[in-house]
């Protein structure tokens, strides 16, 4: 699971590892907000409307679901279980209300934080998106604040200062938990390991 605070770059690292590992599965989340300009439907997010996901909600298929910036978000259970079923890696690109959800359900799962270098380069990338007013802005950044402490919370924090280094470290990560002996369930009898 990655979260981060709005603007700190998660959603592209998330895009952006997935290039990189191409057996890494994706959790397309479900939104009641509007798509932004380049967000395609069922690869971006599941758009949906605030009836249809309260629906969904109250048929229980939803393994977390929160309000984040006055629109409703959450991972469908169906895909989420298929995967690990599977004994696919998954990840989520998740906000921390979410996150605390999923951790309850699944301990075993990886969290990843991410962070701007700074506050001010956070107002900055969210400035440049020019997809919101400044008062959703002003809303954003206080609700980052918010977000950024619960950084303890999660195994591993990445602070996105470059792109490309960002995106190597979260890739490391994920190579280094699927290499984690807790997590093996297959045997190398070939190499004599009682």
């Amino acid at each position: 699971m990655v979260s981060a605070p709005s603007g700190a770059g998660k959603t592209t690292l998330c895009r952006e590892v997935r290039s990189l590992l191409p057996d890494l599965a994706y959790s397309v989340s479900y939104t009641t907000r509007t798509p932004r300009p380049g967000e395609a439907e069922g690869k971006d997010f599941h758009f949906v409307s605030e009836a249809v996901f309260n629906a969904m909600r109250d048929r229980g298929e939803f393994a977390e679901w929160a309000v984040v910036h006055g629109n409703l978000y959450g991972t469908a259970t169906g895909p989420l279980e298929r995967a690990l079923a599977a004994g696919l890696d998954i990840l989520l690109d998740i906000d921390t209300q979410g996150a605390r959800q999923l951790r309850a359900r699944y301990p075993e799962a990886v969290t990843i934080f991410v962070v701007a270098p700074s506050l001010a380069e956070l107002e900055q990338r969210l400035r440049e998106r020019q997809s919101d007013p400044p008062q959703e802005i002003a809303r954003r950044l206080r609700r980052a604040r918010e977000e950024m402490n619960t950084w303890r919370e999660y195994d591993y924090l990445i602070v996105n200062r470059d792109l490309k280094d960002a995106v190597d470290q979260l890739a490391t990560v994920i190579q280094a938990e699927r290499c984690r002996i807790s997590r093996l369930s297959v045997e190398f009898p070939d190499l004599g390991l009682p």
